[in-house]
């Protein structure tokens, strides 16, 4: 497993290099599979992603999947594609404390997702420049790291466990302790079901992606240039925003330089990665 979880970290590192993305910041996943020429499609199947090797490579995704599980399972199937697989069906991934058949194909791109989207140096710089300690770090903390690398709680907490070794197991079963859920309540200050992105103000890509219903925790001093998220309320953290139609919006702090664009689809939107924050179009 050792070999294995070695030639995925290099070949994630040859990927972002050639993609002159560099290694110490998050990526978009579907630009770079825009860059690499393979098609992404998100589809009304219940499943986890497909991976269709042909002259014209693709990913397919399912829509039913959580935003950060769509994002992972993304660069799990590009996995397939680099490492030269063949087709391949994923199927639904449940939680359980079943012991999973190992499979070395499934394993190295598992680690090659992980590494691709969470590169040693870019998790270590997203604690260093928010000033905080990975080994005293809170689970809100945690969260807000997994929001800025567009993956969830848990995903984040087990790559930094098992795969970059910064923090121990016994602070891994502490951590999770404390459920997505759980975390939002603390941040909202009440219950909620609806997906919670935090990006504050070191969020460091150009873009946030996100759907119709979710909620946006974003600086204190944001404004939005068009009505495509709304402002909900002052949070303790930030302004709490909703994301209410499909489409484009700048956001900007007027007091600093912070800015970026959200881009927002359809609630499980059905087409074309490239297509999911335009409003309405034509599907090829």
């Amino acid at each position: 497993m050792q070999v294995l979880a070695q030639k995925a970290m290099l070949k994630s590192i040859d990927v972002r290099n050639q993609a002159r993305l560099g290694l110490n910041s998050p990526i978009c996943i579907y630009g770079l599979c825009d860059n690499l020429n393979v098609k992404v499609r998100f589809v009304d199947i219940s499943m986890e992603g497909m991976y269709l090797k042909d002259e014209e490579p693709a990913i397919l995704l399912s829509a039913l999947r959580p935003l950060p599980r769509r994002n992972f399972t993304c660069a799990h199937e590009l996995g397939h594609h680099i490492f030269e697989h063949g087709s391949t069906v994923d199927e639904l991934i449940e939680d359980s404390d079943q012991p999973k058949t190992f499979n070395p194909e499934e394993f190295l791109v598992d680690s090659f997702a992980g590494f691709l989207l969470m590169p040693i140096l870019a998790v270590r710089k997203a604690f260093v420049s928010r000033g905080w300690d990975v080994a005293s770090a809170t689970p809100v903390q945690f969260f807000t790291i997994a929001s800025s690398f567009g993956v969830g709680y848990k995903t984040l907490i087990d790559h930094m466990t098992y795969a970059l070794k910064m923090i121990d197991r016994s602070q891994a079963a502490l951590l999770l302790k404390s459920t997505p859920k759980a975390i939002r309540k603390d941040i909202l200050g009440r219950s909620s079901t609806d997906p919670l992105i935090v990006a504050d103000a070191h969020w460091s890509l150009s873009t946030l992606d996100a759907e119709v219903g979710s909620q946006l925790l974003l600086p204190s001093t944001v404004k939005a240039t068009n009505d495509t998220i709304t402002f909900q309320e002052y949070n303790p953290l930030g302004c709490l925003f909703r994301a209410t139609r499909p489409g484009l919006v700048r956001v900007y702090c007027p007091t600093n330089k912070w800015a970026i664009f959200v881009r927002i689809s359809r609630y499980q939107f059905i087409g074309l990665s490239k297509y999911r924050h335009i409003e309405e179009v034509e599907d090829e």
